[in-house]
């Protein structure tokens, strides 16, 4: 078959793992899968290979998800695959990191010959447990494990595990739910497959596997060996939960490979913030295929010359049982810490840093004595300022490295008594630089009149805001504390009484390069969008104060930049 045949071939396969994603985020029940697409889906070969990945989803799930398969074909067995099946877990040493994502994986016949496997991943609200936050003392405390195994078998669903499923989590139409859109979404996937195939006449994926695999390998490895034979150190300390938490990381540029070992990182934490290996290399790999190849598609062979290590019982190492529930509050901030090392190899080629890990918070809502109402769990997604880069300022309260999508207001407070009283830009967040960092954002988060909340809170950035990079200025912290000045912990579960709010100010990313040379046209620019204040744009920027009346006079007059 010709190279033209397999490459409109290849864009159909990304196509159907597109359409698959999207099947998802149409189905799910969780608000974490509709509205932030906290999920991932893909195509794999017969022998478990990733060739192609949706374009909608996170780096930490795909990029995990893509060794998961390898795991299902070894526990389940060849010899128990059949048509009509589905397999299930929540092994976060073998899935995605955390018990809270559930992985889906459906092999796929073609005129009843097995030729490959579609597998999807998505974030439920509540697995049991503890619930969703950082305050287990180890992974039995955090929620029902489920290990690889046939959620159905030939077709007929294993009740048996449905019903056990129930009977331990705090939201089970919603899980139960949410498990049936991923076979779904897995199911819309081999049916567009199979569609492809008889179009293209094909018996089996080894043709359009093996062109996509090699001319993947050969397109990344022609990358790296452009680069510098070099090696760097970077480094990243961050709040942890009530000790700092030290990162660092040695990356090394060959010929044909580019590794990363994270040896001297901090060790295990008490709490549930520890990280799986295989979340961590999801997000050092992500993070130097930004940089290093971004536009090859993401599949086993694009993946493959970027290495990771960490030691055992490292916090980006950790293993059975470590609490790791919030496995991305550390995984999230792997990319800004590999940065530290690789613009030390190519400068101007990465952002400064940004508040890294997602915004997140649960809230777990109950009526107060004299007042009617079942109990609600309430989890939203919610973004910091993304790092200035070289040429251009940071995304304002925009997730890097996740990608997941900020919640609608509406969509949040559809699932329970929970109100949003405040959601805006936050001015003068973003560090100064000649390039800006992004703003993070205000949030004002109560509960309906006869409810008290416990609030479990998932943020850094508390004590070690975002730094910049070239000269640009840090970013503003994360702040968090009740509507009386009580001052919030900015991990744990806490209780939020009846009648107070939660006031949040979530933090902005850094700024890049001297901002002596920034463009005064800028400056103005973002004076008069509110984005920095007239004393930022004096003391920061260096604006004359009769600028800043002539931009200020021109706002009240209605004319903006």
């Amino acid at each position: 078959m010709s190279k033209i045949a397999y490459q409109v071939m290849w864009n159909r396969l990304i196509s159907v793992v597109e359409e698959q994603a999207q099947a998802l985020v149409r189905t799910a029940f969780s608000t974490s899968v509709r509205e932030a697409g906290d999920l991932s889906a893909g195509v794999y070969n017969a022998d478990g290979l990733m060739l192609a990945q949706a374009v909608t989803g996170t780096p930490g799930h795909v990029n995990a998800m893509a060794d998961a398969v390898a795991h299902f074909i070894r526990r389940i067995g060849r010899e128990n695959i059949n048509e009509g099946d589905v397999y299930i877990t929540n092994d976060p040493w073998e899935g995605t990191g955390h018990l809270h994502d559930i992985t889906v994986v459906s092999p796929s016949f073609h005129k009843g010959q097995h030729v490959g496997f579609f597998a999807c991943t998505a974030h439920v609200v509540d697995i049991g447990g503890r619930g969703f936050g950082a305050d287990a003392a180890s992974v039995y405390e955090e929620g029902i494990y489920i290990p690889i195994m046939k959620f159905a078998n030939r077709g007929a669903v294993d009740e048996t595990l449905v019903q056990m499923l129930r009977g331990n989590v705090r939201e089970p139409d919603q899980l139960i739910g949410d498990i049936y859109a991923l076979a779904t979404c897995n199911e819309i996937g081999d049916r567009r497959l199979t569609e492809m195939m008889d179009e293209f006449s094909l018996t089996d994926l080894e043709g359009i596997g093996g062109f996509i695999l090699e001319n993947s390998r050969r397109a990344t490895l022609e990358r790296i060996a452009a680069l510098p034979r070099e090696t760097a150190t970077g480094g990243m300390r961050i709040d942890g939960f009530d000790t700092p938490i030290d990162l660092k990381v040695k990356l090394t540029i060959s010929e044909n490979r580019m590794h990363c070992d994270f040896t001297g990182t901090s060790g295990l934490d008490k709490k549930g913030i520890n990280v799986p290996l295989v979340y961590t290399k999801a997000y050092a790999c992500y993070a130097l295929k930004c940089a290093v190849a971004p536009e090859i598609p993401n599949n086993a062979a694009s993946l493959e010359p970027f290495e990771v290590s960490a030691p055992v019982d490292s916090i980006v190492n950790a293993v059975h049982p470590a609490p790791v529930a919030l496995r991305h509050i550390i995984g999230h901030m792997i990319p800004d810490t590999v940065y530290d090392a690789l613009d030390k190899i190519l400068p101007a080629t990465v952002p400064a840093e940004g508040a890294g890990c997602l915004c997140n918070f649960q809230v777990s809502l109950r009526p107060v004595a004299g007042h009617d109402g079942g109990r609600s769990e309430v989890l939203t997604f919610n973004s910091g300022g993304a790092g200035a880069r070289p040429t251009v300022d940071g995304l304002n309260a925009t997730a890097f490295p996740s990608g997941v999508m900020t919640m609608p207001i509406e969509a949040t407070e559809h699932t329970g008594p929970v109100i949003i009283w405040r959601k805006e830009l936050r001015p003068d967040s973003g560090g100064a630089g000649e390039h800006r960092g992004g703003l993070g954002q205000y949030m004002e988060v109560g509960a309906a009149a006869g409810h008290e909340f416990d609030f479990s809170a998932m943020f850094d950035r508390v004590d070690h805001p975002a730094r910049g990079r070239q000269g640009g200025a840090d970013g503003a912290p994360t702040t968090i504390a009740q509507d009386d000045g009580s001052v919030m912990q900015g991990k744990g579960k806490q209780l939020v009484p009846e009648g107070r709010r939660v006031m949040l100010a979530l933090p902005g990313g850094a700024g890049y390069g001297d901002v002596s040379n920034r463009d005064p046209d800028l400056i103005k620019r973002d004076l008069a969008r509110g984005y920095i204040s007239a004393k930022a744009a004096r003391n920061d920027y260096g604006l004359s104060q009769a600028d800043v009346d002539a931009v200020l006079a021109a706002v009240a007059k209605g004319v903006t930049a």
